[in-house]
């Protein structure tokens, strides 16, 4: 389980991040949507270990990521696909990570097939990878010790229609076994298509949150999401 608590962030002047709550329950799809800007990433950041929270608590597996024992066998992140050093193959790359985390061999040749990049491609530079290669290079790589809880940001940039089908059916498998998902995007379309739960946020607040089931009830929810963020963004000029 992936949980917020009252989270808030601030730079100097600027509130990032403003009380900002909610859960990611395990065997879920949790959709984290807003427009560019919204603090999606900021929170992700908490979340992981690379930044803290003025106030408030951010929780992975009932812990702060930091806590984690083996944070590298329980949680799996992509937070930029084009962090990977672009002199080294995909194959390179996986291989520090599965050796960091003490994994056989034949787990990058797992989490390849698991992603689709063939073993023709596994040899090439990152650098030479076009931007939905390194987004499979990325989820494969926070695959690699099994984790039980996955956090993706932005995930489907650059992925072809087919590789965002391939990716929903791969969370919804994930989930389906047990592990807490969340995937944030500034793309509502695309994950309503796979999320349970939707948390929508913007200008650092959470607007809206809920099944997609319950969302739709009060309304359109493309059109929900539009109004909600546009307020949102209204209410700080």
């Amino acid at each position: 389980m992936i949980e917020f608590k009252h989270v808030t962030k601030t730079y100097r002047d600027v509130r990032a991040l403003d009380d900002v709550s909610f859960t990611v329950e395990a065997g879920g799809v949790t959709g984290f949507v807003g427009p560019n800007g919204a603090g999606k990433s900021t929170a992700l950041r908490i979340l992981v270990g690379l930044c803290r929270a003025t106030s408030g608590s951010a929780t992975v597996l009932g812990v702060p990521y930091p806590d984690l024992e083996d944070p590298g066998h329980q949680v799996g992140t992509l937070l930029d696909a084009s962090a990977f050093h672009p002199g080294r193959s995909g194959r390179e790359t996986l291989m520090l990570g599965a050796i960091t985390l003490g994994l056989p061999r034949s787990r990058v040749d797992e989490v390849l097939d698991l992603v689709g990049l063939t073993r023709k491609e596994s040899h090439r530079a990152v650098g030479a990878y076009s931007l939905g290669m390194r987004q499979r290079l990325g989820i494969a790589h926070a695959l690699l010790g099994r984790p039980r809880a996955l956090v993706l940001d932005e995930p489907a940039n650059g992925l072809d229609p087919q590789g965002i089908r391939w990716m929903r059916s791969l969370l919804r498998d994930l989930a389906d076994s047990g592990c807490a998902v969340l995937l944030s995007s500034h793309l509502l379309h695309e994950v309503e298509r796979v999320a349970d739960h939707v948390v929508i946020i913007g200008r650092g607040r959470v607007l809206v949150q809920g099944t997609i089931t319950e969302l739709n009830q009060v309304g359109d929810l493309e059109q929900t999401f539009f109004h909600l963020t546009s307020d949102a963004d209204r209410s700080t000029v």
